[in-house]
């Protein structure tokens, strides 16, 4: 059976840290996503989720100096699983997307 792990985003782009890894850039950044439902009272309700992307500089990502907070990104990428431990020692996993493309979506 084949199996495929593809994850395609479109959202808000929260907070941004670009770091030099030798010769290249890594962005990791949060993204918002709204999912917009008529509650049981039938008023709407919009339930927000963020993101945590990573995402190196070159092949399918433009230069990252042209992203900002607030901008409206499309991402395609892949779902990780990773275990850390955290400041009081308690082992965390956290879900994360390591993306293939990156781009600006014009907000007009």
């Amino acid at each position: 059976m084949e199996q495929l792990n593809k994850v395609e985003l479109r959202g808000i782009l929260g907070v941004i840290r670009v770091q030099n890894v030798g010769e290249k850039r890594l962005a990791t950044m949060s993204v918002a996503t709204n999912y917009c439902y008529k509650g049981g009272d039938g008023c709407p309700v919009i339930e927000t989720t963020w993101h945590i992307v990573t995402v190196w500089e070159g092949n399918g990502c433009p230069d990252l100096s042209i992203f900002q907070k607030g901008d409206q990104v499309h991402i395609i990428g892949r779902l990780r699983c990773r275990k850390y431990i955290d400041v009081s020692g308690m082992e965390k996993t956290q879900m994360d997307i390591v993306a293939s493309m990156l781009e600006k979506i014009d907000g007009n």
